[in-house]
């Protein structure tokens, strides 16, 4: 399969930081994004990323891209947050369109069952949301969050290369298995 893999956000969005200033949202995203296409590459499939790891790439640019290239899949990786300082929200969350495909629904389900195992963390939900990346993309299309930044305990974990390499393996083993059902 041909797929897109969207680090969220850029390096410079701004707000999307921890409420400490210790963690840029786009640096755990690079990571898992890059763990993803290494894991996804060795199983054969070819993955394109939507984001510069210099720069904020728009979102019509990110979405754009996958159209035109028509890839098979979207899937977007994220770090939440609640608020601007530090709470007990926590969790993880995957969502789809509001007017999702059957396809979109399945991807989600395969890659948040995934992330529940991998973690441990406590199940948000599969949600759906009016996000560009679900909305503007043409193919089945996923925004996952891997916890949340403004969580003492979950921003200890986003920071560590071992959340990091879990979360990006089970994104990948959720997206394999999505493609061989």
């Amino acid at each position: 399969m041909k797929i897109i893999i969207d680090a969220g956000h850029g390096p410079e969005t701004k707000g999307k930081r921890s409420p400490d200033g210790r963690l840029r949202e786009f640096h755990f995203n690079g990571a898992v994004a890059k763990e993803v296409k290494k894991q996804l590459t060795a199983l054969g499939h070819t993955i394109i990323f939507s984001h510069q790891q210099n720069q904020d790439v728009p979102l019509q640019e990110r979405t754009a891209l996958a159209n035109r290239l028509r890839v098979d899949l979207f899937v977007s990786i994220h770090a939440n947050a609640f608020g601007t300082g530090f709470n007990a929200a926590n969790g993880i969350e995957t969502f789809t369109y509001t007017a999702a495909s059957g396809e979109s629904k399945r991807l989600s389900s395969f890659i948040h069952q995934a992330l529940l195992l991998a973690t441990g963390r406590k199940n948000r939900g599969q949600k759906q949301a009016d996000f560009a990346v679900l909305r503007d993309t043409r193919m089945p299309a996923v925004l996952v969050e891997c916890g949340f930044m403004t969580n003492q305990a979950e921003l200890a974990l986003l920071k560590t290369d071992d959340y990091q390499k879990r979360c990006a393996r089970a994104i990948a083993f959720g997206i394999d298995c999505f493609s061989r059902n």
